[in-house]
């Protein structure tokens, strides 16, 4: 494969067994020759980020939860942000979105959005989800993932638990190989 897949969505087919990754949507943060990166959008923990936060900020306790990024590194947290202000040296993943590049640009944007009540959208996931150089690759060849471009609407979306279903039709849209209006749609 010789394009990155930086900025798309990776959405499991179906028929994925890995327990890790059933269902998912992983927006893919980096990809090159020496592997890949990416978080699973899709999967809210049960812990919320004012509680995994808390020593640290003195967030209100609200409905925000921190995602399952995949299952490498669990404790570390990652945050995917909108405010390039706030990390003018980072590239979007995706238009107008960012990966915290930093420990510091982490604590900025949450100090942003309490101390100068700044609308700043972003979401925290612990751990993320990690390949090996050609190890997508691999798995992309076995037909384990579909991909689109990824959408900060469905990153940001209030159902997480819906995400998996519209990416997966996305996808099946971008990927039909006649029109739905044809005269053999089950050909699709």
């Amino acid at each position: 494969m010789s394009d990155s897949l930086r900025g798309k969505f990776l959405i499991a087919v179906p028929k994925m067994k890995d327990a890790n990754f059933f269902k998912s949507v992983v927006l893919m943060v980096e990809h090159g020759p020496d592997g890949a990166m990416g978080l699973v959008v899709n999967h809210p923990s049960s812990t919320t980020v004012a509680r995994a936060l808390k020593g640290h900020f003195d967030l209100p306790e609200n409905n925000d939860y921190v995602y399952t990024g995949g299952p490498v590194e669990p404790a570390a947290l990652f945050m995917i942000h909108d405010s390039q202000e706030l990390d003018p040296t980072e590239n979007p993943v995706v238009d107008g979105l960012f990966m915290g590049s930093s420990a510091a640009i982490f604590e900025e944007v949450i100090r942003s959005t309490i101390d100068e009540k700044r609308d700043i959208r972003f979401r925290i996931f612990s751990g993320c989800s990690g390949w090996g150089p050609n190890q997508l690759e691999g798995e992309m060849e076995r037909g384990d993932w579909l991909t689109v471009d990824a959408q900060s609407a469905l990153i940001f979306a209030p159902d997480a638990y819906s995400v998996w279903d519209s990416a997966y039709q996305s996808a099946q849209a971008a990927h039909r190989l006649l029109d739905l209006d044809c005269q053999h749609p089950d050909w699709n």
